[in-house]
């Protein structure tokens, strides 16, 4: 049960490691590209190719989806970054239970955003947690936890696309302990609980107020999506990446380049984005949009 990139290589590992797979729960086709067509999720289309059932419920609550579920008769669910609530129904039909992969070591960043909000709150590790699910938000049992160290200046893109590896990894030895009859799982402490709330659109504006380290934490925190942004002549403009610099001015003073003076220090920006265009390195953007020293980006 999962829509994106990141449930995709979970669903790619339990393949790979011989499971049975019941049937596949995805969100349904979107509206996506110039065209506007619809266009399935990345585990849709890969359960499609290998011939999976794939289904696609607006929602969980209703008799006849429970139902549709609990004929599959699974010993287990795995679910990641799936995009519905699970009802007690459901929790309750696989003999085994369901196990959720979560991309942070809770009980710290519960909820929608945990890769973004462990980078801009600047924490030094991460990891993921595979949790038996219960109706709380992220409150399970904790089953198995892996941690990796996130790395100085690495963007939630990067971070993503390595816990979705590690997810995949942890998920399929967290079943072979299931079948195993080998695994433990403990309830979360409440002690470091927080929560990862949805990025809103507001907070992604540069506070340019802030010291470097924690501008550089939130702009590395939303790259790529949906990237933190300041305005410059009218145009507002993403910044995709940065490493935090030497220099002072007023917050917002573009001192030389991209760099870019903070209420301590300074970040110079490597990646940006114009409306409408591809990203570019500094270099290559600053041929097309010149900057000149002292400009104040609000």
């Amino acid at each position: 049960m999962g829509t994106p990139d990141f449930a995709r290589s979970a669903l790619a590992a339990l393949v790979e490691a011989g499971h049975e797979i019941a049937a596949v729960y995805s969100q349904p086709p979107r509206k996506a590209g110039r065209g506007m067509k619809e266009r399935p999720s990345p585990v849709h289309e890969f359960a499609a190719s290998q011939g999976f059932k794939v289904h696609t419920p607006l929602s969980l609550k209703t008799p006849e989806a429970q139902a549709v579920f609990a004929a599959h008769e699974a010993e287990a669910a795995v679910v990641a970054a799936y995009g519905l609530i699970l009802p007690a129904p459901i929790l309750e039909a696989p003999r085994l239970g369901c196990f959720n992969i979560h991309a942070s070591l809770l009980p710290r960043w519960r909820g929608a955003a945990p890769i973004q909000r462990a980078i801009m709150a600047g924490d030094n590790e991460t990891g993921i947690t595979i949790m038996r699910m219960d109706e709380g938000l992220d409150t399970g049992a904790m089953c198995r936890i892996d941690r990796i160290p996130i790395k100085p200046g690495q963007s939630a893109g990067a971070l993503h696309d390595a816990l979705a590896a590690l997810g995949a990894e942890a998920i399929t030895a967290a079943l072979a302990d299931l079948a195993a009859g080998q695994l433990e799982c403990r309830p979360q402490p409440e002690e470091g609980a927080c929560y990862a709330a949805k990025i809103s659109k507001d907070e992604a504006r540069i506070d340019w107020s802030g010291a470097a380290a924690d501008v550089q934490n939130h702009i590395n925190g939303l790259a790529p999506f949906p990237g933190a942004w300041f305005a410059v002549g009218g145009e507002r403009i993403k910044a995709l990446g940065c490493r935090s610099d030497s220099g002072g001015g007023a917050p917002g003073e573009v001192l030389d380049g991209l760099r870019i003076a903070c209420g301590a220090g300074a970040v110079r920006l490597t990646q940006v984005q114009r409306a409408g265009r591809k990203p570019a390195d500094a270099e290559a953007f600053l041929r097309g949009f010149a900057l000149a020293p002292g400009t104040l980006l609000t």
